[in-house]
């Protein structure tokens, strides 16, 4: 991890070092819902994918990575984070794919389409919005940790059924929205999605095998009437506390995650 110390930003490898971020030194940091998030929204040369609260664009940079061809938009509302991002992909040789724009998940579809993504122009949306339970959580006092942590807080983030909204706003019909929460929060996803999306696949993310999931990835379909899947789980450690092989698969290699079909198995199965 290098320092630069005149913008109290770090230089930090993630992917196993097919990306260098730079990224806040304080605050909210890039970890593993990011690249998990993106193995497991995946996509195809020509598509148009929007990443809601992008913040530095580490999810959505390891997705235009993994696919060429994919044209991938960052939003996101702080504009010195949106910056970085911008910066993040001209120095990972992904500008001509990938932009920024400082932009509020909750504004309104003129100052989306004023930044270039009209109501149904995406094919695909990815998002890790603010999952954490404000009456269950201590409040940062930094705003921005609190902007990226906190839903539906004083001075948090809007909740979970606006950042659905918007992207079904943006969504063409039969389009995927992608999305990583916390595992005891699943019902709140769910209903955030009833009535405008279906083929909804869930894929658990466990500590370790036999431990309680601590996140969820779910994966829907706008305007889709299918039913309900839940696909078998990632252990991020084996029984030992090692990096299981699935996970370091994703996580440093650049694998992508079972979430396109239902009843998926891992490799190794």
């Amino acid at each position: 991890m290098a320092v630069d110390r005149d913008r109290a930003v770090t230089d930090d490898a993630v992917l196993g070092g097919r990306l260098r971020l730079k990224q806040p030194r304080h605050g909210h940091r890039v970890g593993h819902d990011a690249i998990l998030l993106a193995a497991a929204s995946g996509g195809e040369p020509g598509e148009l994918v929007v990443d809601l609260g992008a913040g530095v664009g580490a999810a959505g940079l390891a997705l235009a990575a993994r696919v060429p061809g994919l044209s991938v938009t960052l939003v996101e509302v702080d504009a010195d984070l949106a910056a970085l991002a911008t910066e993040n992909a001209r120095r990972n040789g992904l500008a001509d794919r990938v932009r920024a724009v400082a932009l509020d998940v909750g504004a309104p579809a003129h100052a989306f389409a004023a930044a270039g993504l009209g109501t149904a122009s995406a094919d695909r949306v990815l998002m890790n919005p603010p999952f954490h339970d404000p009456g269950r959580t201590r409040l940062s006092p930094d705003p921005r940790r609190r902007l990226a942590h906190v839903a539906g807080s004083s001075g948090g983030a809007p909740k979970l059924d606006h950042w659905v909204r918007c992207a079904a706003r943006l969504l063409q019909p039969h389009g995927i929205l992608t999305l990583i929460w916390r595992a005891d929060g699943l019902a709140e996803v769910l209903a955030a999605l009833a009535g405008g999306f279906g083929a909804i696949a869930v894929l658990p993310v466990h500590p370790r095998p036999g431990d309680p999931a601590i996140r969820v990835l779910v994966r829907a379909e706008k305007d889709s009437g299918a039913p309900l899947v839940v696909l078998p789980g990632l252990s991020l450690n084996d029984a030992a506390g090692r990096p299981s092989q699935p996970a370091e698969a994703i996580l440093r290699h650049g694998a992508s995650l079972p979430l396109a079909a239902a009843g998926a198995r891992w490799p190794d199965e």
